[in-house]
C-alpha cells in the first residue's frame, strides 16, 4: 500500500448503515480512529435517522435523505467545533444510526395477577398477556435517556423496562374501564387503544411511542374458570330430570354396544329404573281404567290411542304403594253435663267398659246435626252387645 492510499484510508468519505437485523434500535457507525472527511457523503435511508455526537454532546440529527457534510448543514457541530468561518479539514465525531420503524415482535404478560373489584362477582384476580409495538419518535432523546454510548442497542435491552410500565398501567386501565369481567373480551380492542395512548404519553420523554397495543387474552384463576364452567353447564342443561333421563338412555346404548362387558348389568339396571320412571309418568298422564275401554285383565293399564289391535299385548305396570289407611271417626261423649273426647273406636270401647258410655249417653261427631243418644247411632250399637227385645205382654 502506498503512502497516498494509506492517507486516504484514514479518512471516511461515505457514512451509511444497511440494517441486516430485526431487533437493532441504535447502531453506532464504526469510526475507530478514522476521521470524517469534510464533504463526505451521508446516506440516511427510510425508517432511519442519523445523530452526530461530539465529545459526548449530541449535535446534529439528520432525517432520511442523502447529504454532503459541510458546515452549512451541521450548524450545531460547527458551533461545538468552533467553525465560525467554515472548515474543510477532516474532523472526528461519533455517528449513531437510529431505527425509526415499528418493532412489532414485543410481548407482554402479567407475572402476578391483577386484583380488581367486579360489580357481579366481587373481588377477582385477572391475568392477561398480549403484544405491542414500539417506534422511536425522538432519536436524540432516546440516546440521552436509554441507549447512551451502547454501540448496538437492541429491543431486548428495553423490553423488560417497557413490560413493567405496561403491567403498572394495566390494572388502572381495567379498573377504570367500567366493563364487567364477563364483558372484557368484547372491549379488549378499545382498552388496548386507550393503553397505547397512555403509554405513548408516558414514554415520550425517552423518545418512544406505542403505536399498537394488543390484549390477546384476559383469564381467571383455574378454580374460578371451573366454577364458571359448572354454572354454564347448569344453564345449558335446564331441566335436570330430563337431563337425567337423557344420560340414562345414553348409558343404556353404550352398554348395549358392549355385550358381555361390565356395562351389561349396569345397562339392565338403568333400563329397569328408566322403565319404572316412564311407567309412573305414563300412569299419571293416563289414569286406569279409561272410560269406554274394555278391561283385558285386572291391573292392566290403558293402551295407546288406536289399540287394542290384533296381537297387541299390554305390559303390566310396576307395583304401586298401597294408599294410606282411612282415618277413624273421632267421637265426643256428653256425660254428667260435661263433654269428653275425642275418642276413636277403641277409645269408645274403653269408655263402655268403664261405664262412662251407656246407650243413653249423648254422642256426636263431625257431620252430625245434633247430639244423639248412643243407642240411636247404628255405628255404636255393636259396642253395647246384643240386647233382646222386650217380652210380649202376658194374655
Amino acid at each position: 500500500m502506498g503512502l497516498i492510499d494509506k492517507i486516504k484510508g484514514e479518512f471516511i468519505d461515505i457514512i451509511e448503515w444497511t440494517d441486516d437485523s430485526r431487533d437493532t434500535i441504535v447502531w453506532r457507525f464504526p469510526r475507530y480512529d478514522n476521521e470524517i472527511k469534510m464533504n463526505a457523503k451521508l446516506t440516511v435511508r427510510e425508517s432511519q435517522a442519523a445523530v452526530f455526537v461530539n465529545e459526548g454532546q449530541i449535535a446534529d440529527a439528520f432525517p432520511p435523505g442523502m447529504y454532503t457534510l459541510q458546515t452549512q448543514n451541521m450548524p450545531i457541530l460547527s458551533t461545538l467545533k468552533g467553525w465560525k468561518y467554515g472548515f474543510n479539514s477532516p474532523f472526528k465525531a461519533e455517528v449513531y444510526f437510529v431505527n425509526t420503524r415499528q418493532f412489532t415482535d414485543l410481548k407482554w404478560g402479567t407475572q402476578n395477577p391483577v386484583i380488581l373489584r367486579d360489580p357481579e362477582f366481587g373481588m377477582v384476580r385477572l391475568r392477561a398477556f398480549g403484544a405491542f409495538s414500539i417506534r422511536v419518535i425522538d432519536p436524540p432523546a432516546l440516546l440521552r435517556e436509554l441507549a447512551g454510548t451502547d454501540p448496538q442497542f437492541r429491543t431486548e435491552e428495553v423490553s423488560e423496562y417497557l413490560r413493567q410500565i405496561i403491567v403498572g398501567r394495566l390494572g388502572t386501565a381495567l379498573a377504570t374501564s367500567g366493563v364487567p369481567m364477563l364483558d372484557l373480551a368484547t372491549q379488549q380492542g378499545s382498552i388496548g387503544d386507550r393503553l397505547a395512548q397512555a403509554l405513548s404519553q408516558e414514554l415520550a420523554s425517552v423518545g418512544i411511542a406505542i403505536p399498537k397495543f394488543v390484549i390477546e387474552n384476559i383469564s381467571l384463576p383455574p378454580e374460578v374458570e371451573a366454577a364458571l364452567d359448572k354454572r354454564t353447564q347448569m344453564g345449558i342443561v335446564g331441566d335436570l330430570n330430563q337431563y337425567t333421563q337423557f344420560q340414562a338412555a345414553n348409558a343404556i346404548q353404550d352398554a348395549a354396544n358392549n355385550p358381555g362387558g361390565a356395562g351389561e348389568g349396569l345397562g339392565v339396571g338403568l333400563g329397569m329404573a328408566l322403565g319404572q320412571r316412564v311407567g309412573q309418568q305414563f300412569q299419571q298422564q293416563q289414569p286406569y281404567p279409561q272410560q269406554g275401554y274394555p278391561q283385558q285383565q285386572p291391573g292392566y293399564g290403558t293402551p295407546p290411542q288406536g289399540y287394542p289391535q290384533p296381537g297387541y299385548q299390554q305390559q303390566a305396570p310396576p307395583p304401586m304403594a298401597p294408599p294410606p289407611l282411612p282415618q277413624q271417626t273421632q267421637w265426643y261423649i256428653g256425660a254428667n253435663g260435661q263433654q269428653a273426647g275425642p275418642f276413636d273406636q277403641n277409645g269408645l270401647q274403653q269408655q263402655v267398659a268403664a261405664g262412662v258410655l251407656t246407650p243413653q249417653s249423648l254422642v256426636w261427631h263431625q257431620g252430625m246435626a245434633q247430639w244423639t243418644p248412643a243407642a240411636q247411632v247404628p255405628e255404636l250399637t255393636p259396642l253395647f252387645g246384643a240386647t233382646p227385645p222386650p217380652l210380649p205382654p202376658q194374655g
